[in-house]
C-alpha cells in the first residue's frame, strides 16, 4: 500500500512543511506539495496548516504512514513546536520519525552533483558571530537508484566564525567541500578565506521536500525514531541556561 510522509521543519525563519507520497513497494517518493511557515509563528500556523494540507489532497492524518522532522540546530522555541507536533502525531499513530540534522540536510543537498566518495562542509549562521558547522562523508550509495548518496556524520558544533575560518585554511580542508544556504555567511567565508584559496558553495536552503527525500532515506534503512526518543539538537545552549550559571 502507498503511503504518506509528512515532513516537518521550524528551526528557523525559513520553515516549511511537506506532503510526499511513498509508492506502494517504496521504490519511488513523490512531493506533492511544500508549504513555506513564517519563523515566529510556528505554533499558531502549523497545525491548521498540516490539516489544510491533508484536506487539500482528501487525506486525513489516519493516511500518514511516517514522518520527517527537522531536530536542529535552529530556534530553541520553533525546534519545540514542530518536535511536539511530531510526537503526538505519531505516537497516536504508531508511525515511524525520521529525525533530521537540517546540516546534514545541507550536505546531503549538495549530492546530486557531486561524484564519488568527498567529505562535505555544511555551515550555517547560529548569529553571534557562530556559525553551526557539520562535517560530513558522502560516498556513491548501494545499487537501489531511487536512493542518492549515504551520508556519515563525522562531527557537529558550534564555532565562531574565526574557528570556522581557521579551519578552513588548515590542510585538511582542501580535501572538502564547504556549503551553506546562507549568502551572507558565503560571503565572509569566501573573503577571510581568500588566502588559503578555500571555495564556498552557495545552496538554496534546504525546504520540506528536501526533508521528506532525506527523511525517507533514514527509514529506508532503518533509522527510524521512536516518540520517545525524539529530541531536539540545539548545539548551543539556551539564553535561560548561560545566564542563569551561577558567577564565579
Amino acid at each position: 500500500m502507498p503511503f504518506l510522509l509528512l515532513a516537518v521543519d521550524t528551526s528557523g525563519r525559513n520553515g516549511s512543511l511537506a506532503l510526499a507520497r511513498v509508492s506502494a513497494d517504496q521504490s519511488a517518493i513523490d512531493i506533492c506539495e511544500v508549504v513555506p511557515l513564517t519563523g515566529g509563528t510556528f505554533s499558531a500556523q502549523l497545525v491548521p496548516q498540516i490539516a489544510a494540507l491533508l484536506k487539500k489532497y482528501g487525506c486525513s492524518k489516519s493516511d500518514l504512514g511516517a514522518f520527517a522532522v527537522v531536530t536542529g540546530p535552529g530556534s530553541f522555541t520553533g525546534l519545540r513546536v514542530g518536535l511536539a507536533a511530531i510526537k503526538a502525531l505519531a505516537e497516536v499513530l504508531e508511525k515511524p520519525i525520521a529525525a533530521v540534522s537540517l546540516l546534514e540536510a545541507i550536505a546531503w543537498s549538495t549530492s546530486s552533483r557531486l561524484d564519488g566518495h568527498v567529505r562535505v562542509l555544511a555551515a550555517l549562521d547560529a548569529g553571534r558571530g557562530d556559525v553551526y558547522a557539520g562535517d560530513y562523508e558522502l560516498e556513491p550509495s548501494d545499487p537501489e537508484p531511487q536512493l542518492r548518496m549515504k551520508i556519515r556524520k563525522l562531527s557537529e558544533r558550534l564555532s565562531t566564525r574565526e574557528e570556522f575560518v581557521a579551519e578552513l585554511s588548515g590542510a585538511e580542508a582542501t580535501k572538502k567541500t564547504v556549503v551553506t544556504p546562507d549568502a551572507a555567511l558565503a560571503d565572509y567565508l569566501r573573503t577571510a578565506g581568500s588566502a588559503s584559496g578555500i571555495g564556498v558553495g552557495l545552496i538554496e536552503y534546504p525546504n520540506g521536500g528536501v526533508i521528506a527525500r532525506l527523511g525517507w532515506e533514514h527509514l529506508r534503512r532503518g533509522q527510524a525514531v521512536p516518540p520517545e526518543e525524539l529530541e531536539a539538537n540545539y548545539l548551543r545552549h539556551s539564553d535561560a541556561e548561560i545566564f542563569s550559571k551561577p558567577k564565579a
